[in-house]
């Protein structure tokens, strides 16, 4: 095939899930829906985080980074998706597509992370409460919150940096949601055997050591909370457990398909629909998943609103 010179050309042309579907207004809307449940949800639990005094352990300090990156996250893909379906319009210049790959590589390696430090914090708390403000010392709390962005920064922008190198085929159409390796891929008009293989490898240093430290963090909680003698202290563990363990399962369930399994396992068609669950799904439904089930944070929300909108209403 004829190179294309994708610096010079007009940009990619990503065809997404929407413009496969069988009803794409259908879906459209849904997507819309979950968008605005993912920024009001992410974006009330970073107020409430961040104005309540009582939240302010490191339990909360790491949920409300998984809030900003969720808020993020998603707001790097659908957005760009909605209009272009709106417009009829699909197409992305060469550096939005390299900027769009390395956002959402920062911020997914930095969940991936940022979910394994998470799991540490409740090991901690559950089976060390005694030694917790030690352990998870507002110090301690930051490195953690520095390492998963900064490991995740440097990841990206290497990969990105590699992945763009390479010169595209004038077959411009990316079958996915996104701009990501596996896809642009496909249409480099050069061996990219060795470094396909490079991805497999990195994919699974950077999910599977995170995804075994937290099974091993749950099933010492696991064993330490069958243990406790007070019903009511096994039932709280459990349900912030429970909570942490859904979000690590949809997250790292997503991920795991995309760039651990061997491509033939997956087609492009359904790489863009898990590309939707962990780009829009599950940025909504997380801050849902720990605060309707966490008394704490539902405490907080009314203690927030009540302070800060009811007042403002009565003085109407």
């Amino acid at each position: 095939m004829e190179l294309w010179n994708s610096t010079l050309g007009r940009g990619f042309i990503l065809v997404g899930i929407l413009n496969d579907s069988g009803s794409p207004e259908l879906l459209c809307a849904t997507l819309a829906v979950l968008y605005m449940l993912a920024l009001i949800s992410n974006g009330l639990l970073l107020l409430v985080i961040t104005m309540d005094a009582q939240l302010h352990v490191p339990m909360y300090l790491l949920l409300g980074q998984l809030s900003l990156m969720d808020l993020l996250f998603t707001s790097v893909v659908t957005p760009k998706a909605l209009i272009d379906f709106l417009r009829r319009e699909n197409i992305i210049t060469f550096g939005g597509c390299a900027l769009q790959m390395f956002l959402a590589l920062t911020l997914g390696g930095a969940e991936d992370l940022l979910l394994a430090f998470m799991a540490y914090d409740r090991y901690v708390a559950i089976c060390h409460p005694l030694n917790y403000m030690v352990l998870m010392r507002p110090s301690v709390c930051w490195f953690m919150v520095a390492t998963s962005w900064i490991l995740a920064f440097l990841s990206a922008l290497g990969h990105t940096i590699y992945t763009m190198h390479y010169p595209f085929c004038k077959a411009q159409k990316i079958r996915h949601l996104l701009c990501e390796i596996p896809p642009l891929l496909r249409l480099a008009c050069a061996d990219t055997s060795r470094y396909e293989l490079m991805v497999y490898v990195m994919g699974v240093t950077f999910l599977i050591p995170p995804l075994a430290a937290i099974l091993a963090s749950y099933m010492l909680i696991l064993f330490t909370v069958f243990h406790m003698p007070s019903n009511e202290g096994r039932k709280k563990a459990l349900i912030t457990c429970s909570s942490h363990l859904t979000v690590v399962g949809m997250f790292y369930g997503a991920a795991t398909s995309m760039y651990v399994l061997p491509s033939s396992f997956h087609s492009p068609k359904q790489d863009s629909i898990i590309s939707v669950f962990y780009t829009i799904v599950t940025p909504a439904l997380n801050p849902l998943i720990y605060s309707l089930r966490n008394k704490e944070v539902m405490g907080a929300l009314r203690r927030v609103l009540g302070k800060h909108i009811l007042p403002t209403r009565s003085t109407l």
